[in-house]
């Protein structure tokens, strides 16, 4: 059934897409039913060479927009939210990622939580679905990384230093977005969510992150391949000290499985990764073989950096300063970058 778009809607939801064909039909259905508040779809195709277009264009009351050409020195992706944005006219803007699908009645739910919370942002960590081998192996240690670097109690916690967003899935006031300057002042940052989050700290806005799994769900990668590249574009990011920390949890593992005091040492690393919220036997495949992946992932995306070989949907990210991509100001690279199609 087909639903009339708003006149004035509370929230314009805007969608990224690049090639984005397996997933975007699903996350589109996800959203069109929403119930309970008055709202808008925003579709922005990033030069996509597949069937993303048309599968928008399926939708009744979907918009569909390009992003247009990419400025030197943006993300492909910042770019086409800015592009979503100047179409939007609803007084809170939700950006989500085409892989994501939203539960039922979960957007109101989201809006009534962030003003409740007298949130400018509010940013929701979706759960991660896992299908193949590699996904339960990986997926589970990164996010408890994840976790452990950016607790969701520190970063609701105004005062602390700790702030982070899940670009997944970003609530925020309009009029907040546009006082500190949008995806524009973040335009060359690969991490635009924490980045973003960032932002509204350094403005005074209030940030609220949680674990949002009864609001949405994402299956990020579908291949070895796919996970490769993308934790290769990230993971040199996302902590202070990668290589440090790659180290650190490889020999943590290295003495759970083969030292004396083995047991003690693998059920706390095994509780460790439990905090990703995955099934049990998905955490413990994952802390039997994923601190040995995450190694070699989070060096793979150092040097990928430093290379200036940080690829993400056929572009090429190029850094230009600083030249070590592990030295970061606060949680993540204050990396200027130069995109190259």
């Amino acid at each position: 059934m087909d639903i009339a778009v708003p006149a004035t809607p509370e929230v314009s939801i805007i969608i990224p897409a690049r090639n984005e064909e397996v997933c975007l039909g699903d996350c589109l259905a996800s959203l069109v039913t929403q119930s309970d508040v008055a709202f808008e779809i925003i579709v922005v195709d990033d030069q996509s060479t597949d069937r993303t277009r048309l599968i928008a264009k399926s939708f009744a009351r979907v918009r569909v927009i390009s992003a247009g050409p990419l400025p030197a020195g943006w993300t492909g992706k910042n770019n086409a939210v800015v592009a979503g944005v100047k179409e939007a006219r609803g007084e809170w803007l939700l950006f989500t990622d085409a892989d994501t699908v939203h539960l039922s009645g979960s957007l109101a739910r989201a809006l009534a939580e962030a003003k409740k919370n007298q949130a400018e942002l509010l940013s929701y960590s979706p759960e991660q679905i896992v299908m193949t081998f590699a996904e339960k192996v990986v997926m589970p240690v990164i996010f408890a990384e994840l976790a452990a670097q950016y607790p969701p109690e520190k970063v609701r916690d105004q005062s602390s230093g700790v702030v982070a967003a899940n670009g997944q899935y970003i609530l925020c006031r309009q009029d907040a977005y546009e006082a500190v300057g949008g995806h524009a002042v973040v335009a060359d940052q690969i991490l635009e969510d924490v980045a973003l989050a960032r932002a509204f700290r350094r403005a005074g806005y209030k940030v609220y992150f949680r674990y949002g799994a009864d609001a949405v769900r994402a299956r990020m990668y579908r291949s070895w391949s796919e996970l490769r590249e993308g934790w290769t574009k990230n993971l040199a990011l996302l902590f202070p000290h990668p290589v440090r920390r790659a180290m650190t949890l490889c020999a943590w593992w290295a003495m759970a499985l083969l030292t004396l005091p083995a047991p003690i040492a693998a059920a706390a690393l095994y509780l460790r990764v439990r905090r990703a919220n995955f099934g049990r036997g998905v955490t413990l495949l994952a802390t039997t073989v994923g601190p040995a992946a995450f190694g070699y992932l989070t060096l793979r995306s150092v040097r990928a950096h430093a290379r200036g070989e940080v690829s993400w949907k056929g572009r090429t990210y190029s850094e230009r300063s600083p030249k070590n991509p592990a030295s970061v100001s606060g949680t993540r690279a204050e990396a200027a970058l130069e995109s190259h199609h």
